[in-house]
Formats: structure tokens, sequence, C-alpha cells
């Protein structure tokens, strides 16, 4: 199934805010208006990319509680969170 651009872009908008991108997030909903999108329809995939951070953060957030209960800075944390490292986005794009 491929989607049509319009909702390809509302999810690019929710996407952008769950990854703390604001290159991304001013690209996407400057793209998803050119596709139709209103701004109710992009504020409703921001509500969805605000609720997807926060669970994301919850879970950070467990690890670093887990870190100073422990007093220590040994309790086991994904490498994958520190080791991403993304080039630099060209210009009026995403990244």
């Amino acid at each position: 199934m491929l989607l049509d651009s319009k909702i390809a872009e509302l999810v690019a908008v929710g996407a952008s805010v769950s990854a703390n991108c604001r290159r991304c997030l001013r690209y996407h909903i400057e793209e998803a208006r050119k596709a139709g999108a209103s701004d109710t329809d992009i504020l409703g995939a921001v509500n969805v990319g605000t609720a997807v951070r926060a669970g994301a953060a919850a879970q950070v957030d467990e690890i670093v509680a887990s870190l100073q209960h422990q007093g220590t800075a040994t309790a086991a944390v994904p490498a994958a969170s520190c080791s991403a490292v993304t080039p630099k986005p060209k210009r009026d794009s995403c990244c």
C-alpha cells in the first residue's frame, strides 16, 4: 500500500516531533500544507508525535532513575543510544 503525499507528510510531521528535529518539522509542515493538509490535520500529527516522544522519554527517564538509584553510571544503557552520528542536513531539507 502506498501512502498519498498528504498522509506521508503528516506521518513525517509526527516523526519530526518525536525526533525533536525542528528543521524536519518546519520542512514537513510546509510539505504537508503543499499536499493539502489542513491545520487540523497537522495538529493531529503533531499530537501523535508528542505522544510517541513522551513514551520514549519515559523509557529514558527509567534508565536515568536506575542510574540515580544505583548511584553509579554502570547501569546498562543501550549502545545505540549514544553512538548515532548523522551527517549535516542539506539546506531546506529534512535531516
